[in-house]
């Protein structure tokens, strides 16, 4: 075997290794997925003589609710989807008729490409949690609903215990920190779309009457889509770099073998020519 054709084997074996670290590299520094929010715990753990910060991150806690189709719904019924959440009520004459407008903006800009013919994406869900429930009744956010005409499929108004609704807005998503001034806890009127993910984790808070904020909104509901979920290790998870580093040895080995034979093929030549 020639230079050459050692050499090419060579870049023929790194090529791919090479490639590889460098694709791992800009995907890494080019997608900034939503950042989480609000640690119950940070433990400290050391492992192969590194020190490691597990962070804890907090789940939103269930709720029972009721639909705009009078069902009674859960956290559970959402499982492993992205939620994008609002709260509003139907007698609002401000700030809800638009912010529900630019979350069906929201929801109509993301699209399932893969899905032949219905075109929504079953990983998403949006809600909206009434913050009058003692008005709105199934039959208003119904009539709300069809105002609006909202998929129940993928986007529920709720209603049902005033407690549990506020205890979500201000103790679980954590509104009033998130709006700076405070918010009157007797009456919750926040112009905020949450990012949820499918961990029950809040990811993000985005002005819901800002179109800049929507379209970031849009965004990273992709990026969480995208994100892998790190209890699900995947096959190959830790594993490249060992494939790669056998890939180079078959083809060095390969190489070898090739130039073994050749050489002997050459000898026995010279030996046939001496006779």
């Amino acid at each position: 075997m020639n230079k050459t054709a050692l050499y090419a084997i060579l870049l023929a074996a790194f090529l791919p290794l090479v490639c590889y670290f460098i694709v791992k590299g800009f995907s890494d520094s080019a997608i900034h997925m939503p950042r989480h929010y609000y640690p119950d715990s940070v433990t400290t753990k050391t492992v192969r003589g590194k020190q490691e910060t597990d962070t804890v991150w907090h789940k939103l806690a269930d709720f029972a609710l009721v639909n705009q189709l009078g069902d009674s719904v859960t956290w559970e019924k959402l499982r492993g989807k992205v939620i994008v959440a609002d709260f509003f009520f139907t007698h609002c004459p401000t700030i809800c008729p638009p912010m529900t407008r630019n979350m069906k903006w929201v929801q109509t800009s993301i699209t399932n490409a893969q899905r032949v013919g219905d075109k929504t994406p079953d990983f998403l869900h949006f809600l909206s949690f009434s913050i009058d429930p003692e008005r709105d009744s199934v039959k208003q956010i119904k009539k709300w609903a069809d105002r609006f005409q909202i998929n129940p499929e993928q986007w529920w108004l709720l209603t049902g215990d005033r407690k549990a609704i506020y205890d979500m807005a201000i103790n679980e998503m954590k509104l009033g920190t998130i709006d700076g001034q405070g918010i009157d806890t007797n009456f919750v009127h926040s112009d905020y779309f949450v990012l949820i993910d499918s961990n029950r984790q809040v990811r993000g808070y985005y002005h819901g009457l800002d179109k800049a904020e929507l379209a970031r909104l849009s965004n990273d509901i992709i990026f969480l889509n995208m994100e892998k979920d790190p209890k699900r290790k995947s096959f190959l998870a830790g594993k490249l770099e060992i494939i790669g580093v056998a890939f180079i040895a078959a083809i060095i080995g390969v190489g070898l073998l090739i130039f073994i034979i050749k050489k002997r093929n050459n000898n026995v030549s010279t030996s046939v020519e001496t006779k």
